[in-house]
């Protein structure tokens, strides 16, 4: 049985004078962001990234562990603030240590007490100091010792990142099919504003130029090439890529199958000795790394020989995004094989192929849950030892139903944003939806780039070390 931890307050009449408490923080971005977001104080000197400036803790947060001292240790619990004033005599940066300290000095009329307050740095050096006049608890009280919530803080960008490097390749020339709307024209001029593509505007002239007059954007300096039949639009886009004048595909307002029908034929489509797959590529707040999600958009149902193409092309778009070694996680509902479930035998043939070298550049194991695939503490629970099992990169997932439903369930739970590629294909298919917004686009942008470039060149584009360090802040 798990121990409880509890605190106990120190009553008025528990109360003397010299009574010390203190408790110790180190400045963290965490913090600076929650005060921003709590206060609404948006100072730019007190976040960071901010013109490379090294931030500075906001002042009444460094007051707001006086409170923290008061409320938790004493007096405790049932403590109530009457006055506090502070003199701020250094300032505090990013990551540095702290140490909040109170002194009981004087009691009032029952249940006033009069404290000196103090933060200091590591080294001793004073922070702040004032006076708090408070009403100390007059009964005791017992409290559990609370663990707070995880809050969930966008603090990684992996998308701007791909986006500054795809953007140091020469623009990649783009059929843009159907871009007779707001969302699908204006990601299109986005991502050659942002020197990630140049676009061949495909479809209804009209249409199109009614669209750009509505974004208030000038299209003149790009190519356009009328065709008002979207399927015929989409077979356009196909030659283009045939003949070498684009090499990449990007959806407009058109419906999927409109354009998949178009890549996916036999005779002059974008086949290729592959299965084509679609690979989510998701930026989720709470990891460190980009996710990738393989199939869940194209392939229904896959048979087992399906599936070893999904992982082939998920690793190799991995790889193309600056990934070393993907670790692959192939998912069940369950980590064993069950002979009644037939994903986890996929799942595990997946895995020996891996081993066998039939499926390259990636380690692959499986099956694996969701909970163990993606968290170290649920694998070790479970006692899996893998080098995939809690870090996997990739989710190989066991239909298109399941992969879907997890993809979507990070975009709108999670607050993860997703990005996406058709892969397989002769050339790279952006398959955006009405709903991405300008950052998804961008992104699948960028996810084209690197890919083309990794199919063109054979390795993944690595980037100028300057550019690097610029996408990370």
């Amino acid at each position: 049985m798990t121990e409880v931890t509890t605190v106990r307050n120190t009553t008025w009449d528990e109360l003397k004078v010299g009574d010390e408490a203190s408790v110790e923080r180190t400045a963290s971005a965490q913090d600076f962001y929650l005060f921003a977001h709590v206060t609404g104080n948006i100072n730019p000197a007190n976040l960071p990234g901010n013109e490379g400036a090294q931030p500075l803790a906001p002042s009444m947060w460094i007051g707001s562990l006086i409170s923290a001292v008061l409320g938790n240790r004493l007096p405790g619990p049932g403590t109530l603030y009457r006055v506090q004033n502070l003199a701020f005599h250094e300032r505090v940066h990013l990551g540095e240590k702290l140490i909040a300290s109170v002194r009981c000095s004087e009691k009032g009329d029952k249940p006033h007490a009069i404290f000196e307050t103090r933060v200091t740095k590591e080294n001793g050096s004073l922070v702040a100091e004032g006076i708090a006049e408070v009403e100390a608890p007059t009964e005791t009280i017992v409290a559990d010792a609370r663990e707070l919530p995880e809050l969930i803080l966008d603090e990684h960008d992996h998308f701007g990142k791909l986006v500054a490097v795809a953007a140091q390749l020469p623009p990649m020339p783009t059929a843009v099919i159907c871009p007779d709307d707001r969302n699908a024209l204006g990601g299109a001029v986005l991502s050659a504003r942002k020197g990630l593509i140049v676009p061949v505007l495909i479809g209804d002239r009209v249409a199109i130029e009614k669209a750009a007059l509505d974004l208030g954007v000038d299209i003149s300096g790009y190519k356009l090439i009328e065709i008002e039949n979207h399927s015929a639009a989409a077979a356009k886009a196909v030659e283009l890529v045939h003949t070498g004048e684009v090499r990449a595909v990007m959806k407009g307002n058109i419906h999927s199958d409109e354009l998949l029908a178009q890549v996916v034929k036999k005779d002059g489509g974008l086949r290729s000795s592959r299965r084509i797959s679609h690979t989510f590529v998701m930026d989720v707040p709470t990891l460190d790394h980009l996710l990738f999600i393989s199939d869940a958009a194209i392939n229904i149902a896959p048979d087992l020989l399906t599936k070893v193409d999904i992982t082939q092309n998920a690793i190799d778009l991995a790889i193309a995004c600056g990934v070393k070694e993907p670790r692959v996680g192939v998912l069940s509902a369950v980590e064993t094989v069950n002979v009644n479930i037939p994903s986890t035998l996929d799942a595990a043939v997946l895995s020996k192929m891996a081993d066998r070298g039939q499926i390259r550049g990636g380690i692959v194991d499986g099956p694996l849950a969701m909970d163990n695939a993606i968290d170290m503490e649920a694998a070790r629970t479970k006692g899996i030892t893998s080098l995939v099992a809690g870090r996997a990169e990739i989710l190989v997932v066991p239909n298109l139903e399941a992969g879907n439903m997890l993809a979507k369930e990070l975009t709108f739970v999670a607050r993860g944003e997703a990005a996406g590629l058709v892969l397989g294909a002769k050339a790279p298919v952006m398959l955006t939806s009405r709903a991405d917004n300008d950052r998804a686009r961008l992104a699948s942008a960028a996810l084209a780039q690197l890919y083309d470039y990794w199919r063109r060149n054979g390795k993944a584009f690595e980037p100028a070390e300057k550019a690097v360090a610029d996408a990370a802040e």
